[in-house]
């Protein structure tokens, strides 16, 4: 007995003895902008001791103690790296960074040529502000040409379309925080600024479809932005003809801070409309972003936004043709009176409090509150004439006189409590999360419209006076939300390659209508050991569309014709099963330039759907689930250096889009056979401070349907062909600092720039307008777009 006990004492000590003579290696892997690079290879050369690098970069091994070794760093696209550590003697933190393979050919970040394992791929903003970009400068600009799947026929809007779903389908966080947008808009000339700030943007990731549990509960896709937390002194600012912006972010031990303030006014922009008249509209957005440090382990970030969005417009005349080549070419003339005044104000403030429980684990509270006012007023009146174009006189085919009138007023408030957390246990990654969301929307919403054609009162009636449509709603919402989810990210290498599995489930319940709501998503990522040019994914998951505020709003008619608005407690989400199949080539062609070419097949089944139309950018619900569909197509995209040291981007995409409403197959409002994007940017090859960006989109255009049909398309839109160009002359770079002393030298750069939107003055339609000719027939009249307008714009950086 004593034998025995005596062996395992050795036994025991001799463990405790190897363990003492090993010590701990960890630290972060990190790109040339400081950026975390995932799924790096860290390993002890000459061992199979190793592991890979986290989401943060961040990587962890035991090493022996007493004995040199070297340490290897490898990664797809990244120059391979060794580091040899001698007689290590205690617990050390060793921080790499690692070159891409063609850096000598950089001058920005190359996010095409990193390892993405699952859907959610990082955006690339090509030249920044130098992109030409009618909305003034926004992220959302480049998420429309460089994300898959994405559309936008609208260049006055920053919302799209991902996939089939609409706009209010799609999900955008910014740092780690679902934001907002007002809900009242209807129009992208009333929309003024998107939420999200570039100037205070460090990285952008987005995702089509098959996305994390961690994300919440929308049916089409995913937008989450990271804001800068400054290392040091730095600042912007620009103007243009459509507005202006500025920021400046600091540094100072444990605090840092990032403010920024927008300015916009389109007025330029929209008096190439068809529409003539007075447009004022401005828009002003003020946000900050602050970050403090009690400890190590302790800290604390704050995010405030004031939004103040006016549109101001007294319309004058409007002359629109219609028709092509081969039919009857039609004039239709107005000559309006009265104004619309509409504003949008929105506060939002955030605070996330975490706490680093280990190297490895953290526990983080975040409370967020949202509010928006908003007014919609406007009474305009018309006289209209419709009449077919002959040779050398008009044919009055309609005439009448119209009146719209509106005062919709609405206010929203948003709470949310979170506690959320993460945690790596060797090659798995945990996150977790508990919330409350607290809704509180009042809406009053009064319209109508009067017509009179041919001096007839629309819709006739011999006994008295009846307008031609008008709605009315006095509707209070309260309720509250819980969700919460948990999901796990394990990666591991065989002799096949790296596989990354992601599985989760995302919980929640509205006490609106008393909906449990159960979401399972998984994602498998694949990259062969033989061939790492080679990326495949897969991905599946339940995703639900929760009602927020329009999805339930039924339009009812009393007995006079009057419509008026009820709420639908017997309500439910709206369901999508996803399906993606995806990968990605990286290769290197034109003297070694890196290039990725992507593609991802999708099929996503829909159910419970809630039928809509879509008028510009405002959205009608039909207010029940009573109709099923799907969506499939297919993605693909090419990044790389069409030109050396710019960044270039195009992508094709062929999609079907269809429901079945009362047993009838019908295209659904997004339905869009093909869309054709490019983003081209490239320099003058002997004089580089000349620098030029090109953006192209060619899209089908969308259905459409008449007064009577409107869940049930029966017409399709042109397409939607948009050129825009865009020319930089740098006045001041870092090559001329070191030649002068002055003030200038306190500038990082100042660029100077002329952007051409709409090159080819191609008038793309927005949507439809319908009238009465003489005959008693409706008549779409198509809302034009902008035309080709000219863009100055200048900016400095320090």
């Amino acid at each position: 007995m004593n034998m025995k006990f005596h062996f395992i004492l050795v036994l025991l000590l001799s463990v405790c003895s190897v363990h003492a003579q090993r010590v701990k290696l960890s630290g972060t892997v990190s790109d040339p902008a400081g950026l975390p690079i995932e799924l790096a290879v860290v390993q002890v050369k000459g061992t199979i001791n190793g592991t890979l690098t986290d989401e943060k970069g961040k990587y962890s091994l035991s090493i022996a103690k007493n004995d040199s070794v070297t340490i290897v760093f490898t990664c797809l696209g990244y120059n391979r790296k060794e580091v040899s550590i001698e007689d290590p003697q205690e617990d050390r933190i060793l921080n790499v960074q690692m070159r891409p393979q063609s850096y000598e050919l950089e001058t920005a970040v190359i996010t095409a040529n990193r390892i993405q394992t699952n859907t959610m791929g990082k955006i690339n903003t090509g030249q920044g502000r130098l992109s030409v970009d009618a909305t003034g400068g926004s992220i959302e600009s480049y998420v429309m040409t460089a994300g898959a799947g994405v559309s936008s026929t609208n260049e006055l809007s920053t919302q799209y379309s991902v996939r089939g779903g609409n706009y209010n389908e799609n999900i955008v966080y910014v740092n780690g925080i679902e934001v907002y947008r007002p809900l009242l808009i209807r129009s992208g000339q009333q929309e003024g600024l998107s939420f999200i700030n570039p100037d205070m943007t460090e990285s952008v990731q987005f995702s089509s479809g098959g996305f994390d549990a961690r994300y919440g509960d929308k049916m089409s896709s995913v937008l989450d932005v990271t804001y800068k937390k400054p290392e040091k002194l730095e600042g912007g600012i620009m103007g243009s003809m459509l507005g202006g912006s500025a920021y400046v972010g600091s540094a100072s031990g444990k605090f840092t801070q990032i403010t920024g303030v927008r300015y916009k006014r389109g007025t330029s922009l929209l008096n190439t409309l068809d529409t003539k008249g007075d447009y004022n509209p401005t828009a002003l957005d003020l946000q900050t972003y602050l970050t403090y440090a009690f400890s190590k382990k302790l800290n604390m970030s704050f995010m405030g936004n004031y939004s103040d969005n006016i549109y101001d417009f007294n319309p004058g005349n409007r002359e629109t043709s219609m028709g092509s080549i081969n039919d009857q070419i039609q004039k239709f003339q107005v000559y309006y009176d009265g104004m619309e005044k509409d504003r949008f104000r929105t506060l939002f403030g955030a605070a996330t409090l975490k706490y680093d429980l280990t190297e490895h684990a953290d526990i983080a509270l975040q409370v967020s509150g949202f509010q928006s006012r908003e007014e919609a007023t406007y009474d305009i009146s018309g006289e209209y004439w419709i009449s077919n174009v002959l040779e050398d006189e008009s044919d009055n085919i309609g005439t009448g006189v119209f009146h719209q009138h509106a005062r919709d007023y609405l206010n929203a408030k948003v709470f949310n409590a979170t506690v959320l957390g993460a945690a790596g246990l060797n090659q798995n990654t945990i996150r977790w999360a508990l919330g409350i969301q607290k809704e509180d929307i009042k809406d009053r919403i009064n319209e109508w419209e009067r017509r009179d054609s041919m001096g007839y009162s629309l819709p006739y009636n011999e006994e008295k006076l009846r307008v031609f449509s008008s709605l009315y709603s006095k509707n209070d919402i309260a309720s509250n939300r819980f969700f919460g989810y948990i999901q796990d990210t394990y990666k591991f290498r065989t002799d096949a390659g790296l596989f990354s599995l992601t599985a989760g489930i995302r919980g929640s319940y509205w006490s609106y209508n008393g909906e449990f709501l159960f979401s399972p998503r998984a994602s498998l990522g694949f990259v062969p050991g033989k061939n790492q040019n080679f990326t495949f994914r897969l991905a599946t998951g339940i995703y639900y569309q929760s009602p927020f505020y329009k999805e339930f709003q039924v339009v009812n008619t009393n007995e006079n014709g009057d419509g008026y608005i009820t709420l639908n407690k017997d309500i439910e989400s709206q369901r999508s099963i996803h399906f993606v199949w995806g990968g990605d080539y990286n290769f290197k062609m034109q003297d070694g330039r890196p290039f990725k070419f992507t593609t991802e097949l999708y099929y996503k089944k829909l159910d419970r759907l809630v039928p809509y139309t879509v008028n510009n950018v405002r959205i009608w619900y039909y207010g029940e689930n009573v109709s099923h569909g799907y969506v499939t197509g297919i993605d693909t995209k090419l990044f790389g250096k069409l030109i050396p040291k710019t960044d270039s981007w195009l992508g094709f995409s062929l999609m079907q889009a269809k429901q079945y409403i009362d047993g009838k197959k019908v295209s659904m409002p997004t339905d869009q056979l093909y869309n054709f994007t490019l983003y081209l940017s490239d320099y003058h090859p002997k004089y580089e401070r000349l620098q030029g960006n090109l953006r192209i989109i060619w899209a089908q255009g969308l259905p459409f349907s008449a007064p009577g049909s409107e869940y049930k398309p029966d017409y399709q839109a042109p397409p939607y062909r948009r050129v825009d160009f865009g020319l930089s002359y740098l006045l001041w770079g870092e090559e001329d600092q070191t030649r002068t002393t002055s003030f200038w030298s306190n500038f990082k750069n100042i660029w100077v720039g002329v952007d051409l939107f709409n090159l080819f003055d191609i008038k793309n339609v927005s949507s439809y307008s319908w009238f009465t000719d003489v005959t008693g027939e409706q008549r779409a009249v198509p809302d034009k777009l902008t035309g080709r307008q000219l863009n100055i714009k200048l900016i400095a950086e320090f």
